[in-house]
């Protein structure tokens, strides 16, 4: 009789086992990055029927129920109230095709055609914007920067005058690594930054001379990204006089035209900007120039999800990608969508795949999870500049900014790139990540084109919050550096900004599946730590959060 308890739980445990035979345990999903689901999203939102996704357009309307409807599927929630929405103001600006611009003096008129010759616009949401008889100065790089000591317009007053400006920095120019950021384009290099640097001068036209390796990329980028239709955030009275009248970019073979019609050598001016002690050069000649623009006023969204933390649910790790590109072109014969598959579906896609790794990630992360889709990229940056004045969490509990854009196709990496390097130990958690990986950080490929500050984590650098774009290094595993560098050069010089930015489901996709890792590990790192992530001491961020810590 002693026997029968023994046997009564032998038998239960047979219960059980026959049980569970029969109803075998389920693992918990996978919180790997899922290719499949990459793979579809990429597919989808650069598809013809997305038309683009400009803003304003019904591109926009496809995009922004597509995110709203997986964000909603992932049992996100809303991050703006109830709503996935963040609604930002902007003015649409489309020049007529009689832009005009011409130059007078020196007994000659020079008329430069509009796309083949200059790209003209202008950010005032006027009917009618012109130039009249205005000063014509060239003023070099166009740069006040007291940290370098540096003020190319301190001997001259350039209000009501149109300056021509030259792209890049004085160290690109001169590869001196004492000389701003030696071969690494600095915030000065941005073009945005020349215009409204002209702009706080009192200019009334500013245009750039354009150079294909100086930029970083040709004039067919030019004519694609600013003919057409151009975005501004909405002034609040409805004319920003804070822009020049007229803003534009010119060939650089105009402007030799230009100076050898006042008997001075471009070449030679060029060289003399980038050092110490130019001098603005007065061409003695005017600009003038006409637009008549259509206006239209509207609103295009940022889309917010987040997923709630635990015990530091009110600091945020804050996941971008930009979702906006470029439309269509319907005076373009032939396929006329910029699809933009690389630029960039890729980076949604992979928001939207991260979304649902760390969806299935259990326990939840401490810091809450933030999923930001930005609209107006291309334009300016307008939705991360919209968010960073409005946030809908706050810059100073936002532990850090992790930036999706353009996951180029191709293999695994050996390397690792880190855009605009030296600023904050958000490096270091990419570093360790890499390592992870089997992967290490190399130098950044091409530091002259300043990508960092062409990017979302941008705006949110500048406002203090540590921001971090990385993305596969160039040495591919299977066929090495050099291979590496011709994709990406092939890619700038005919997809970027191109109708040819396409996808196909031949991509190898591995590389950018292992960054969405990378991405997916350094977020969990910042997420769990116990303070922010900090910026370094030389960093040009830096005072935006000098000393702060997590509360």
């Amino acid at each position: 009789m002693r026997n029968w308890p023994y046997w009564g739980v032998l038998a239960a445990a047979g219960l059980l086992l026959g049980a569970c035979a029969v109803r075998p345990k389920v693992p918990p999903p996978s919180t790997d990055i899922d290719e499949t689901v990459f793979r579809e999203h990429l597919r989808a939102l650069s598809a013809d029927e997305f038309e683009g996704r400009k803003p304003g357009t019904p591109g926009e309307e496809k995009t922004v129920a597509y995110l709203v409807e997986h964000f909603r599927r992932l049992g996100l929630k809303p991050a703006n109230g109830e709503s996935y929405l963040q609604q930002v103001p902007m003015a649409e600006i489309l020049a007529g095709a009689d832009a005009a611009l011409s130059f007078s003096g020196h007994n000659a008129t020079l008329t430069l055609a509009y796309g083949k010759d200059m790209v003209i616009w202008s950010k005032r949401p006027l009917p009618q914007v012109e130039l009249r008889h205005s000063e014509l100065v060239f003023v070099g790089y166009g740069i006040v920067a007291p940290e370098y000591a540096w003020n190319d317009y301190a001997d001259i007053d350039v209000r009501g005058k149109t300056v021509l400006v030259l792209i890049n920095d004085p160290g690109y120019a001169t590869k001196d690594p004492k000389m701003f950021k030696g071969g690494s384009m600095s915030y000065y290099g941005r073009w945005a930054y020349k215009i409204e640097e002209a702009a706080r001068q009192g200019a009334a036209g500013v245009l750039l001379i354009h150079d294909k390796d100086a930029a970083g990329y040709g004039w067919n980028v030019v004519q694609n990204t600013w003919t057409g239709a151009q975005l501004e955030l909405a002034a609040a009275d409805g004319n920003d006089a804070g822009r020049a009248a007229i803003e534009g970019w010119i060939r650089q073979d105009a402007a030799r035209g230009l100076f050898g019609a006042a008997g001075l050598d471009f070449a030679a001016a060029a060289a003399a900007a980038a050092h110490a002690g130019f001098k603005p050069i007065a061409l003695g000649a005017q600009a003038d120039a006409t637009l008549h623009n259509s206006v239209r006023q509207f609103s295009s969204p940022n889309v917010i999800a987040q997923l709630p933390g635990g015990s530091r649910r009110r600091e945020y790790v804050v996941y971008t990608a930009h979702w906006d590109h470029l439309g269509r072109d319907l005076t373009r014969s032939g396929h006329n969508i910029f699809n933009g598959a690389i630029d960039n579906a890729s980076g949604v896609a992979g928001l939207l795949t991260m979304a649902q790794s760390f969806v299935r990630t259990k326990p939840v992360a401490d810091r809450s999870i933030v999923f930001l889709a930005l609209t107006g990229a291309e334009p300016g940056l307008l939705g991360s500049k919209y968010y960073v004045e409005n946030p809908v969490f706050s810059l100073k509990e936002t532990a850090a900014v992790l930036n999706l854009n353009a996951l180029r196709n191709g293999g695994p990496t050996r390397d690792v790139n880190i855009f605009d390097p030296g600023n904050t130990d958000l490096e270091d958690y990419a570093r360790a990540a890499a390592l992870l990986q089997g992967r290490e950080v190399a130098p950044e490929p091409t530091p002259e084109q300043g990508l960092y500050f062409r990017s979302d984590n941008f705006i949110f650098a500048m406002a203090g919050v540590p921001a971090l774009y990385a993305q596969r290094g160039m040495d591919d595993t299977a066929r090495g550096p050099v291979w590496g560098r011709t994709q990406l050069d092939d890619f700038m010089a005919h997809r970027y900004h191109q109708p040819d930015d396409q996808y196909s489901a031949d991509w190898d996709v591995r590389g950018a599946l292992d960054d969405l890792r990378l991405y997916y590990g350094v977020g969990m790192s910042v997420a769990h730590s116990r303070r922010f992530p900090r910026w370094y001491p030389n960093s040009e961020f830096r005072a935006g959060r000098e000393g702060r810590t997590a509360p």
